[in-house]
């Protein structure tokens, strides 16, 4: 089909050219005016800057001469920006800067070109304050005025675009520094040569006076939102002192490399997609492991989701460790009630490269393990802080046919005959206690009284002989709790992460630690390396009952001065109480050798869960809490009647055994890692640390039992 030709009569072109024409040279003459005046107007928009600067961040800018070079360069001298009773915080000698027209028009400014000769920026800290605290309180004020609902994909746009947009096409920097002072203990100091011509970025950053030379080389193009760049040092790992300094922590690599692919909206949510990796990244900080973690090659490759009211990094994201791939899913939802969101997976893949791709240093146990087979992993977890006890976790690692060929620095099967267990206190070894038949305090699993072993079974760990060494609802009621009482009140461990805290690893409590407790956990009990039997045979053997006592046998015996085998269902049940707080053992007694009577809630409350799970009879006799008795030679050790009592806390399903004595640690972080210095050294001059007050519920049992006994004391008078 073929279009007919539109003609338009003459007289109208005539018209079109005319005012076209007009509209040129009006533009032109306007363009003259504004040429000519252009110092006049840059002028009134300096002054215009330095008041608002002054009046909004309370800045004493001063600028010796500002001038156009060019048609839309300004240069610029004697820069100098002084925060009111602060430090000077920037001073430049020359600057000049050239922005792009066209976007100009259209009120962005996009620079086309920065040259700066000679020039420092300085940050000071001095006690609670610093010379940029005014951006702080800047930013404090907006929060306060903008009562609005933000969105934080159009604000993550908005600050992608202003650091974009302030990235040149063009950009010669020489001599420049910028020093930071720590309250006069740490100093730093970057002395800076960059240039970025057509997009080719090169960068040389000397690092207090020639201690390190660090090195940017990449390609900008942030009209496409796309920069790349790679960090290194000149002849050795690229690494800050200050982090050492301050933080007690030491972090180094060969290589850094990022990326930033594209950025932009999808559909209501902000997407960033970038990379980076590292090379022979070195991480040493005493609370994530007590020695260097050597990363040798790692790699995320992600995508970033920025919604209204969240941020995630979304499972399209994989991380690489070697050969090894996990992808990753992370979202954080804001609001009046927060939303975390976590998730792992990894796919079926070879287990070797699995545990090739684990840092160095990070298991030092299982460090030249051999294994074949394949394994896969899936964790989830979800909590919304309104409702904590709906929180969802699970974790599944799937061995295919997984079978370890060589073990690596220890044998995880050492325990299955006899051998030579050290328990430390305080980071110091006590004693060594062979484990086994050459012991004469050792108690064969047989030998001991199914009193204790079901006490402690119902108190420590109920599924012991169904479950693969982890109970997922006892972790996740853990988080619950912990994360509604704002500490650490209830762990999640079972039987078998105790024995291997205790017989495979350091006494370390670090994050290194605990994720190698899981590790080796999963590969004894899902490889069968140990039997069920066995392990609680050790365990019964090792476990700590009081102060220097270890093992069911040494315990009996100085309790109660009997075999393992005679315990009675109060005994037993008296042992169970301990095991959280073995030294607060001989607190539970009064001077007669008889228990006190808070311990009675205990008793029943344990007794009766016991009974139900057919390891003892439905109780008229309290379940032996009467006929519990310190042996005559310790009770001169006792401490007074009047001794405060610690406290039974009691789950409300009944199921999983209360702590009866708790740590007093301060917080989370603190029970993950252990106490301070200062804690330690607290606890090695008390031994024995105060129990909580008696509650008046506990008080009034304390009277009706009292009245009960004198009136059975009557009738049997």
């Amino acid at each position: 089909m073929q279009l007919s030709k539109i003609k338009i009569p003459k007289k109208y072109l005539k018209i079109g050219a005319w005012i076209i024409g007009v509209f040129l040279i009006v533009c032109m003459a306007l363009g003259v005016v504004a040429y000519n005046k252009r110092e006049a107007l840059l002028k009134k928009m300096v002054a215009k800057a330095i008041t608002k600067a002054n009046k909004d961040f309370g800045l004493d800018v001063k600028i010796g001469a500002a001038t156009f070079d060019g048609l839309s360069t300004v240069k610029m001298t004697g820069i100098t920006v002084v925060p009111k009773d602060r430090d000077t915080l920037a001073s430049i000698n020359e600057l000049s800067v050239g922005v792009k027209l066209l976007p100009l028009i259209f009120g962005t400014v996009k620079l086309s070109q920065v040259k700066l000769n000679q020039g420092f920026v300085n940050i000071v800290l001095k006690d609670s304050t610093t010379n940029i605290d005014f951006i702080l309180k800047r930013k404090k004020k907006d929060s306060t005025e903008n009562k609005n609902k933000v969105n934080l994909a159009d604000i993550a746009s908005n600050v992608m675009n202003e650091v974009l947009y302030k990235i040149p096409d063009d950009m010669d920097v020489k001599n420049m520094r910028f020093k930071f002072n720590d309250n006069d203990t740490a100093k730093l100091t970057f002395d800076t040569q960059a240039i970025i011509n057509n997009g080719d970025l090169t960068s040389t950053i000397n690092v207090n006076n020639r201690e390190s030379i660090w090195h940017i080389d990449g390609y900008v193009n942030p009209g496409s939102k796309k920069l790349s760049f790679t960090v290194y040092a000149d002849g050795k790992k690229l690494e800050l002192p200050y982090l050492n300094q301050k933080l007690h922590a030491k972090l180094s690599f060969d290589t850094l490399q990022t990326e930033l692919k594209n950025a932009k909206y999808s559909g209501d949510d902000y997407k960033i997609s970038g990379s980076w990796s590292v090379k022979n990244m070195l991480i040493n900080q005493p609370r994530i492991a007590s020695n260097d973690i050597i990363v040798q090659s790692a790699k995320l490759d992600a995508d970033v989701l920025i919604g209204p009211n969240f941020i995630s990094l979304d499972s399209t994201s994989t991380a690489y460790l070697k050969n090894a791939t996990i992808h990753p899913f992370v979202k954080y939802t804001l609001g009046k009630n927060k939303i975390y969101e976590l998730k792992l997976r990894a796919e079926e893949q070879d287990a070797q490269s699995i545990f090739d791709a684990f840092p160095q240093g990070l298991f030092e146990s299982l460090e030249g393990l051999k294994v074949k087979g394949k394994v896969k992993y899936d964790l989830n977890f979800y909590l919304d802080t309104k409702i904590p006890d709906s929180v969802r976790f699970n974790s599944t690692l799937t061995p295919v046919d997984f079978k370890i060929v060589q073990w690596g620095k220890t044998n995880l099967q050492k325990i299955n005959s006899a051998f030579v267990y050290t328990p430390y206190e305080y980071g110091k070894p006590m004693r060594d206690i062979t484990i086994g038949p050459a012991n004469a305090n050792f108690t064969p699993l047989g030998s001991i009284s199914k009193n204790f072993v079901n006490s402690v079974l119902t108190a420590e760990d109920p599924s012991f002989f169904t479950h693969n060494g982890f109970v997922e609802e006892s972790i996740r009621k853990s988080i619950a709790i912990n994360y509604k009482e704002k500490k650490f009140k209830r762990g999640g461990s079972t039987i078998s992460m105790q024995l291997v805290k205790n017989i495979y690893l350091s006494r370390q409590k670090t994050l290194a630690r605990k994720a190698e407790e899981i590790l080796i956990v999963w590969l004894i009990e899902h490889n069968h390396l140990v039997t069920k039997q066995r392990m609680l045979e050790v365990y019964f053997n090792i476990i700590e009952l009081g102060q220097n006592i270890y093992g069911i046998g040494e315990a009996s015996r100085y309790y109660f001065g009997k075999q393992p085998a005679d315990l009675t269902i109060g005994e037993g049940i008296f042992l169970a109480s301990i095991v959280p707080r073995p030294k607060a053992a001989m607190y539970k007694f009064v001077a007669d050798g008889s228990l006190k009577p808070y311990m009675y809630n205990y008793f029943r409350f344990m007794g009766n869960i016991m009974a139900k799970r057919g390891f003892a009879t439905a109780d008229s006799t309290n379940y032996g809490f009467y006929n519990v008795r310190l042996r005559e030679g310790l009770r001169r050790y006792l401490a007074p009647d009047s001794a405060a009592v610690d406290t039974v806390l009691v789950d409300e399903d009944g199921e999983a055994m209360p702590v009866v004595m708790q740590d007093k640690s301060k917080n989370l972080f603190d029970r993950i890692f252990g106490p301070s210095k200062t804690d330690s050294v607290s606890k090695r001059n008390n031994n024995m640390p105060a129990d909580t007050t008696k509650t008046n519920k506990q008080l009034r049992q304390e009277r009706r039992e009292q009245r009960r006994l004198e009136r059975e004391k009557v009738v049997g008078g």
